[in-house]
C-alpha cells in the first residue's frame, strides 16, 4: 500500500497546492486542445483535402484505435519510467505532430498536406494521448495525499467534462474566424502551455522499483491484468464501467437520429441540449467531494450510478415539442452521474493500488472499459435499424443504469469509506 507522508490537509488546501494547480491548469488547457483536435482533424480532411466519407471515418478511428493497440504496453512503460517526464514528452510530441499540419501550408517551403499525413498525425497523437492519460492518473497520487485524491479528481473531472463538451464549439468558432488550418495552429499552443506547466512542477517522484533479471514486458502486462481481475472489488468496478460504457455508446450512436428525425429538434437547439450535459458534468465534478463526505467515498460509487443515474431513463420518454425537455433533464443527470462515478472509482483505484502497479492497473482498466465502447456503438446502429431508435434508447440507458448492480452486489455495499474492510478485501484478492 502507498504510505501517506503528506499529512492530513483540508480540501481547500488544493487551491494553495502549487504543484497540483500547475498540473490541473495545464491539463485543463490540454483537454480543450484534445477536444478541439478531435473535431478539427476531420474538418481539415473534408475542407482542405475533400476526403470521402470512408476516409473521414478511418481518420476518426485512428484517434481511438491506440486505446486497444498500446494501452497495456503503455502501462508497463509508465511503471518503468518517470511519469512527469513521460507526460512532458507526450505534450511535446503532440505539439510537434499537430504543428506539422499548418507548416505544410506555409508558402515557399514546397510542402503539401496529404491524407496519409493526416492519418499518421491522428494515429501518433492518439498513441501519445493514451500514454499521457495513463501516466497522468498514475502521477496524481504522487502529488496528493490519499485524503486529497477525491477532491483532486473531482476538480479534474469537472474541467474535463467542460473541455470535452466545449471543445467542439471552440473548434467551430476558431474555424469560422481564422479557417481550419489556422485553427489547428492556434490549438497547437494549448499543448505548449500544458508542457510548460508540467515543467514548472517541483515534486520528486519516488524511486522506481527495479525489475527482476529476465522480467519482460509481457510479465508486466500480466501482473497488471491479474491485479485487476483478482481484486474482489476492482473487478466489479471494471465490470460496471465496461458495461456502462457499452450501453452508453449504444445509446449515443443513435442519439443524433433520435433528436433530429424523431423529436424534430432544430440543429441550434441540439447544441443547447449538449451544453446542458456539459453543465451536468461540471456539477458532478464539483459535488463529488462534498456528496462523498455525506454518503461515504466508497458508497458513492454505487449510489451515484443507481440513484443519481436513475433520471437518465427520462431520455427515451422524450417527445417532440416541450417533451424534448425530458431528454435534456435526463442527459443532465446522466452526465452528473458519469463524472461523479468516474471521480469516485478512479480515486478508489488510486488508493488501493500499490505505487509500483499504478501504471499497469490504469492501463489494464482502460484497455477493458474503453474497448467496450466501439462494440456498443456498432450494436446501437444495428439495433436502431432493426427495432427502431426509441427501443434502442430504452435498452441502452436501462442497461447503462443497471450496470450499477455490478458494484451494488460487491463488497462495496458493506463499505462506507475506502478504508472500511480494505484489509479483508485485499486478503481475499
Amino acid at each position: 500500500m502507498r504510505s501517506d507522508n503528506s499529512g492530513q490537509r483540508s480540501s481547500n488546501s488544493l487551491w494553495r497546492n502549487r504543484n497540483f494547480m500547475l498540473l490541473w491548469v495545464g491539463q485543463s488547457i490540454g483537454d480543450i486542445g484534445s477536444a478541439v483536435t478531435q473535431l478539427a482533424l476531420p474538418m481539415v480532411a473534408v475542407l482542405v483535402l475533400n476526403a470521402s466519407t470512408l476516409e473521414v471515418g478511418l481518420l476518426s478511428a485512428m484517434t481511438t484505435l491506440p486505446n486497444l493497440l498500446v494501452s497495456l504496453h503503455a502501462g508497463s512503460l509508465v511503471d518503468r519510467l518517470p511519469k512527469r517526464k513521460m507526460m512532458l514528452f507526450c505534450h511535446i510530441g503532440r505539439f510537434v505532430l499537430l504543428a506539422s499540419i499548418p507548416i505544410t501550408t506555409i508558402p515557399g517551403l514546397g510542402l503539401r498536406l496529404t491524407y496519409s499525413h493526416l492519418l499518421v498525425v491522428a494515429l501518433l497523437t492518439g498513441v501519445l494521448t493514451v500514454f499521457f492519460m495513463i501516466a497522468y492518473q498514475s502521477y496524481l497520487p504522487i502529488l496528493l495525499s490519499s485524503d486529497e485524491l477525491l477532491d483532486g479528481n473531482g476538480k479534474v473531472g469537472a474541467t474535463q467534462s467542460f473541455a470535452y463538451s466545449a471543445g467542439p464549439a471552440i473548434a467551430g468558432a476558431l474555424v469560422g474566424l481564422v479557417g481550419v488550418v489556422r485553427a489547428i495552429a492556434i490549438n497547437v499552443a494549448s499543448f505548449g502551455v500544458s508542457a510548460v506547466s508540467l515543467f514548472l512542477i517541483r515534486k520528486e517522484e519516488p524511486p522506481i522499483e527495479p525489475r527482476p533479471a529476465g522480467h519482460k514486458m509481457r510479465h508486466d502486462i500480466f501482473e497488471g491484468l491479474r491485479f485487476v481481475v483478482k481484486h474482489p472489488v476492482l473487478r466489479k468496478v471494471v465490470a460496471c464501467t465496461g458495461t456502462s460504457n457499452f450501453f452508453s455508446a449504444m445509446g449515443f450512436a443513435v442519439e443524433m437520429v433520435f433528436l433530429l428525425r424523431i423529436l424534430n429538434v432544430a440543429p441550434a437547439l441540439v447544441g443547447l441540449i449538449f451544453s446542458v450535459s456539459a453543465v451536468g458534468g461540471v456539477v458532478g465534478g464539483i459535488l463529488a467531494g462534498r456528496l462523498s463526505k455525506r454518503v461515504g467515498n466508497a458508497r458513492i460509487i454505487w449510489f451515484s450510478i443507481l440513484v443519481l443515474g436513475f433520471p437518465s431513463l427520462l431520455m427515451p420518454l422524450a417527445q417532440p415539442g416541450f417533451g424534448v425537455l425530458l431528454y435534456a433533464v435526463g442527459l443532465f443527470f446522466f452526465m452528473t452521474m458519469a463524472v461523479m462515478y468516474n471521480v469516485a472509482q478512479v480515486t478508489y483505484r488510486q488508493v488501493i493500488t500499490p505505487p509500483a502497479l499504478l501504471g499497469r492497473m490504469n492501463a489494464s482498466v482502460r484497455f477493458i472499459v474503453v474497448g467496450t465502447s466501439p462494440l456498443g456503438a456498432a450494436l446501437g446502429g444495428v439495433l436502431g435499424t432493426a427495432i427502431g431508435v426509441r427501443p434502442t434508447l430504452w435498452i441502452a440507458f436501462a442497461g447503462a443504469w443497471l450496470a450499477g448492480l455490478w458494484v451494488f452486489f460487491s463488497p462495496l455495499r458493506k463499505m462506507r469509506d475506502f478504508d472500511d474492510n480494505r484489509d479483508d478485501a485485499e486478503q481475499s484478492a
